[in-house]
């Protein structure tokens, strides 16, 4: 990639915590999960199609017990770490660039009472702050995309994986066959120089020596979420005036829409991955 991990990470890092940000994902994202939805209807609530990938992902990986130990990479408000100790009563660890959003996700596992579960430690998952072997499984959704060097955001699940270990994640990616430069507005609008794809994942993981469990092309998903997201963006917008600046939600809609097209036009993937180490 062209883009340092340095660069990447501290691009992400102000992004995620500005204001505007803070505020847009915690009003139309539900503040829970914000990731992309699996959705039964077009008007199903983005938070309740959220929390059905986070099931999804967990009927996926399996296996937990109170005595399991979770890493959550790219965690966000911390949604799917408090699903995981409400199903199953793991503990987990949640890594996340942003010192705004790891504090609503502390203030939120207090509130829901399960703080003594979950742990937030402020830092990049690409360089992750623990010895090597600790964590039973690994999750992510919707934040490897972020990173400046993606291969060594995998290495670093597997050398903190024990074996054994399964990892489940999304990320938007590109489609495997997706032609130069037609995703640039949507390169452009998140500040990276490319996405990866499902060959992309898949080879990097090969190479790790990891089993392949199954990769499921949910693309359909992409475009329902971001068009979805564009639609409650557009019907609360003068909600959130006063919250969120005009120039933000006028580059939030033009970026969303940029999305659903590249969805709809084949050019984007998505989906969900699980890894086993050996």
């Amino acid at each position: 990639m062209s883009m340092s991990s340095e660069t990447a990470t501290q691009v992400a890092r102000e992004y995620y915590n500005s204001s505007d940000a803070d505020h847009f994902y915690s009003e139309i994202w539900g503040g829970e999960d914000i990731h992309i939805g699996l959705y039964e209807s077009d008007a199903e609530p983005i938070k309740d199609a959220s929390r059905r990938t986070v099931d999804h992902l967990l009927d996926r990986i399996g296996d937990l017990n109170q005595h399991s130990t979770v890493i959550d990479v790219g965690s966000g408000y911390g949604g799917a770490a408090r699903r995981m100790v409400e199903r199953f009563g793991c503990r987990v660890t949640c890594v996340n660039l942003s010192e705004t959003e790891n504090a609503r996700n502390r203030r939120l596992n207090e509130q829901a009472g399960v703080a003594d579960r979950i742990d937030v430690v402020d830092g990049s998952f690409e360089e992750l702050p623990f010895e090597g072997g600790l964590f039973d499984a690994a999750w992510s959704q919707d934040a490897i995309l972020h990173a400046g060097n993606r291969p060594r955001v995998l290495g670093e699940v597997d050398r903190v994986l024990k074996p054994g270990g399964r990892f489940v994640f999304t990320d938007p990616m590109q489609s495997n066959d997706c032609p130069d430069g037609v995703l640039d507005p949507i390169l452009a609008r998140i500040h990276l120089a490319d996405l990866g794809s499902p060959k992309f994942y898949q080879g990097v993981a090969e190479d790790l020596g990891w089993n392949d469990l199954g990769f499921e092309d949910l693309t359909d998903q992409l475009v329902n979420h971001y068009a979805r997201v564009l639609q409650v963006t557009e019907d609360r917008q003068s909600d959130l005036n006063g919250k969120i600046s005009d120039d933000y939600l006028e580059r939030m809609k033009t970026g969303l829409q940029h999305w659903v097209d590249g969805g709809r036009n084949g050019h984007l993937s998505w989906g969900v991955f699980l890894f086993g180490k050996p």
